[in-house]
């Protein structure tokens, strides 16, 4: 794979980069309605191909912010053409790496010495490289370690991309602006603490340390004294990324085994430790050659406060959503319905989260919940598509919900795709017995 001397890091820079790509996405659409004008019955799956190929080659190079919004997206399966998801997904663990130059210059700014000069062997070329930083093989002391390098002027370019990217979000997620800025400051502060390593080796200490009683489940050790701000040492895992494994033919045994795994550590995190690793991608797990899963990044870490923990967990229970002046009182403390609201949006929006709450927190209704149900998937399939064409949540305002929803809904969305992935049936109240 090609590798890069140099990353774009000025706005100026990063922003002509990102109009290029605009550029030739339009060129796409010109191109599709000329074919539509010959072949009315033509689909949008060359259209979709096309554009998602241009906007991921126009990330990659960019890396940082611009492609973990890629990486976010690639989650999203059932709200994304199957094109964007798959070359999205490229950005979980292959993109362009750092040419080795460029490792031996970040190396000697941010530990004062060159790669070769810390350990007593380290690979130049990385094993993969993603959206913030690439991982090189390392040894020490008869220790096989993975050495996580940031990429140069991701930390510095955060505010300026998503300014590029905040009027797109508008349009798509039909955002009012000046009401929209409490979502991008969650954006920014989560992709700033994820730049700062240092913030990351001491939430993984944390996480490891009080997660380390849960079964089938392993961590690497952190080396601090190997690490820096922009650079992470910690033990080199063995195992084979969860989005691959799930390609293989598992048993049943298995699947639930892992599946199992997953959820409890999710939701010991959530109801014990009250923050929770808000990242779940497949490029951040592993599972051994024991059957274990193996967790290996904590750069996004959300907390959960009790003013947003307890409505939110409320709202899960199916008696509170079925009883409409409970159901009410909870929209309300979520930010979902608010005083100005006129008569017409509370009607409008308290049956659409019903809709959607009743479908999202089945799982919290049962004993036992087989997440690889075709029927489950097909219904949240089914319930996107309806929201997609629906022209009067367009209408509506879009600013709904506290800023916390963002980066929880991305949890159990993320957690539901990986436990489809593994067909895992779960017991759903398992993760009691370690709190």
């Amino acid at each position: 794979m090609k590798t890069l001397d140099k990353i774009p890091t000025g706005k100026i820079e990063r922003a002509s980069k990102l109009i290029k790509t605009g550029v030739k996405i339009g060129g796409n659409y010109a191109k599709y309605y000329g074919k539509k004008i010959v072949n009315p019955d033509l689909t949008r799956d060359e259209l979709d191909n096309d554009n998602a190929g241009d906007i991921y080659d126009g990330l990659k190079s960019l890396k940082g912010s611009a492609l973990k919004v890629a990486q976010m997206l690639s989650m999203e399966k059932n709200l994304l053409p199957n094109a964007y998801v798959e070359k999205f997904s490229l950005s979980q663990f292959s993109v362009p790496p750092l040419s080795a130059p460029l490792v031996r210059k970040t190396f000697k700014k941010y530990l004062d010495k060159y790669p070769e000069e810390v350990f007593d062997s380290f690979e130049k070329d990385s094993v993969n490289a993603a959206s913030i930083g690439q991982v090189h093989r390392a040894k020490k002391d008869g220790m096989d370690l993975a050495v996580k390098i940031q990429y140069p002027g991701v930390a510095q370019s955060i505010s300026s991309d998503l300014a590029l990217v905040k009027p797109v979000a508008l349009r798509m997620f039909n955002l009012q602006g000046k009401d929209s800025d409490k979502y991008f400051k969650e954006v920014e502060d989560k992709l700033l603490e994820e730049t700062n390593y240092l913030l990351e080796i001491s939430q993984s200490k944390e996480i490891t340390n009080k997660c380390s009683h849960i079964e089938n489940l392993r961590f690497p050790n952190y080396y601090e004294a190997l690490s820096s701000e922009r650079i992470i040492t910690m033990d080199w895992m063995t195992g084979t990324h969860l989005g691959e494994f799930t390609k293989t033919s598992f048993s049943k045994e298995t699947g639930n085994k892992l599946g199992q795994t997953l959820w409890d550590f999710y939701m010991y995190q959530i109801h014990g430790l009250r923050k929770v690793h808000a990242d779940p991608h497949p490029g951040n797990f592993l599972v051994n050659a024991n059957g274990e899963l193996v967790v290996i990044d904590f750069g996004c870490i959300k907390e959960v406060p009790d003013d947003f923990y307890n409505p939110y967990f409320e709202l899960a229970k199916k008696e509170n959503i079925s009883n409409d002046a409970i159901f009410t009182q909870k929209l309300y403390e979520l930010e979902i319905l608010t005083p100005s609201d006129t008569d017409t949006e509370i009607t409008f929006f308290k049956n659409l989260f019903h809709e959607m709450l009743s479908l999202f927190t089945s799982p919290f209704h049962e004993e036992t919940f087989d997440f690889g149900s075709a029927d489950f998937w097909g219904k949240i399939a089914a319930l996107s598509e309806q929201y997609a064409s629906d022209k009067q949540i367009r209408k509506m305002n879009g600013n709904r919900g506290s800023k916390h929803f963002l980066y929880m809904n991305r949890t159990f969305f993320g957690l539901y795709n990986l436990l489809n992935d593994l067909k895992a049936e779960i017991q759903v109240n398992h993760f009691q017995k370690y709190l």
